[in-house]
């Protein structure tokens, strides 16, 4: 039993860690002034009267605790409510723009891997080359350049300067300079963990009989960095998600980001708690899969 308590631990903590989120996020939605009725008020002829009518309707009368109570209890059916500003199930609207998001965070993160292990393997193989220096670059592209910043960035060059891609729907543009983002975070320390790798006593007898340095690096060194990178990957997963939403709401991509953005603008609750909820959700998921995973791969961890 003793074995598997550390992963027990870790399905609790999970627990309580969502519970905690689910009422943070109830919480500080509804610390934004004003609410759906005041966004339809403001866009049409709404009398006090009426006000009061669809806020009864739509439950915003209630004190926050009823309303949290009434939304936790709906949501343990599988029912996340409807959308106060279209009166869609919401859960019909997440499901809709979820493989959207999910189809471009892996393009995104695959690019940023792939770019990262590249960068690191090739300067650890030729350190007297620019790659060195090249993910230093990189490193400091990713803590200097905010993901935005860098998407407004590249609106303007491609689309509007040169005119070579279209800025709604666009992308290869947005997959690049998230991909970019996540190879800066990924690459400086993958590079720093191989050279400490190298050192190690099997990997200098395998020099020494004389084996290809790219033989060496693939069957030796990188299977000894797997637990960091495998750790790394999973850090810099909160990362991907706000950039994700980020890109899709500036480049106009049909994900949950654009779902966010409107769900802000018309303070429709239902939506924007259970987008959030969800996201939290697949970020703790990811880390509790990655540290099985390093448990399975890491003798160090499981002691």
């Amino acid at each position: 039993m003793t074995r598997y308590w550390p992963v027990l631990a870790g399905l609790l903590r999970a627990l309580a860690l969502i519970s905690a989120i689910v009422v943070i996020v109830f919480l500080l939605i509804r610390a934004v002034p004003g609410d759906a009725v005041d966004v339809l008020a403001a866009q049409g002829d709404l009398t006090a009267r009426q006000q009061a009518a669809l806020r009864t309707e739509l439950g915003l009368d209630a004190t926050l605790a009823g309303q949290l109570r009434r939304w936790v209890a709906h949501a343990a059916t599988g029912d996340l409510g409807q959308s106060l500003r279209f009166g869609r199930p919401v859960a019909a609207m997440v499901t809709q723009a979820l493989p959207t998001t999910l189809g471009f965070a892996a393009a995104a993160f695959a690019f940023g891997f792939a770019l990262a292990l590249l960068l690191a393997v090739g300067a650890l193989l030729a350190p007297r080359s620019p790659l060195p220096a090249l993910v230093e670059a990189v490193n400091l592209w990713s803590i200097a350049v905010p993901t935005f910043v860098a998407g407004i960035v590249a609106i303007l060059v491609f689309s509007i300067w040169l005119g070579w891609l279209p800025v709604i729907g666009n992308l290869p543009v947005p997959i690049v300079v998230l991909g970019l983002d996540i190879a800066g975070q990924l690459a400086k320390p993958l590079l720093e963990e191989l050279r400490e790798a190298r050192l190690a006593p099997h990997v200098r007898a395998a020099h020494a009989r004389g084996l290809h340095p790219l033989r060496i690096v693939l069957r030796h060194v990188l299977p000894a960095a797997l637990p960091v990178l495998l750790a790394l990957a999973s850090v810099s997963l909160a990362s991907l998600i706000g950039g994700t939403l980020t890109m899709e709401a500036l480049f106009g991509l049909p994900g949950l980001g654009s779902l966010v953005l409107n769900a802000v603008n018309g303070r429709d609750y239902p939506v924007l708690q259970a987008v959030i909820i969800v996201l939290a959700l697949g970020v703790v998921l990811v880390n509790a899969v990655a540290d099985l995973a390093r448990r399975l791969i890491d003798p160090r961890v499981r002691a």
